[in-house]
């Protein structure tokens, strides 16, 4: 379970790289254990200002262990109880991402089905190599990708994302881009560096500033017009309170970098 994810930090960026690529790093259950282990740790780290999400192998992720799941059918139960449960945890997962203080940028290539496309859809931001390719393809095998909906639903049009779930067929990353799943497209050689040079411009602001962002951007998006200006006006009064914005706003005016105690 250890090596199912690895972590490797350059700077004030945690780069975690799921490490199953014989099964195209499918969520099984060690995979979703590990990604939660080190998600509960980062967001205890405030050293770490991103985090980058990517997969080992020719794929980002695949869908869950399908193996795994048909084994759970032997219960006595028929697998009802761990299906449940697999779902339940899942779910915990994807909500630790927007949750986590830091950001997190999917770096994604060759494909992300089904549960793989929901983590992509869970990500703050994603970059894409050329040529991968997105699908909630459950329904091609009896299955409609239910949980993956939740999260997809929540960044691409509704009529895309029905017919993605009802057709069971991929879209590429040039049309991710363009519905929303996915932030930029760049040259498969290009991801590493593409997908690191954003992370180190998120890094490079104020990680305080970007930490209360990122929460009042969730908390705001279900609630209703007056409620979000009110919770949000709230949230900037707090944030113009700080020693280091007042530090910015005087650098910005008077055209120098800021000091900040951060």
């Amino acid at each position: 379970m250890n090596d199912l994810v690895l972590q490797e930090v350059h700077g004030k960026v945690a780069h975690l790289t799921m490490n199953a690529p014989s099964s195209l790093n499918a969520l099984s259950d060690a995979m979703i254990a590990a990604l939660g282990a080190h998600f509960e740790t980062l967001a205890q780290d405030q050293t770490i200002r991103v985090v980058v999400l990517k997969g080992a192998g020719k794929a980002f992720c695949a869908c869950h262990d399908l193996k795994e799941m048909q084994a759970g059918r032997q219960a006595e139960d028929g697998g009802k109880a761990y299906f449940a449960d697999l779902f339940a945890r899942c779910a915990r997962l994807m909500q630790m991402i927007p949750a986590l203080p830091q950001p997190v940028i999917a770096e994604v290539h060759g494909i992300a089905t089904a549960a793989g496309c929901q983590l992509v859809a869970s990500c703050d931001m994603a970059v894409a190599a050329e040529g991968t390719r997105f699908g909630v393809n459950g329904v091609n095998i009896g299955l409609f990708c239910s949980t993956p909906m939740v999260a997809l639903s929540r960044n691409v049009p509704r009529k895309v994302a029905f017919e993605m779930l009802t057709t069971g067929e991929f879209i590429d990353a040039n049309r991710a881009q363009e519905v929303g799943l996915i932030n930029r497209v760049v040259p498969h050689d290009a991801l590493d560096a593409e997908t690191a040079r954003l992370a180190q411009t998120v890094a490079g602001k104020l990680g305080a500033a970007v930490k209360i962002g990122k929460r009042a951007f969730y908390d705001q998006i279900p609630m209703k017009l007056a409620a979000a200006y009110e919770h949000t006006a709230a949230v900037m009064v707090e944030n113009m309170m700080w020693r280091d914005t007042a530090e910015g706003i005087s650098a910005f005016i008077e055209k120098r970098a800021p000091d900040w105690a951060e």
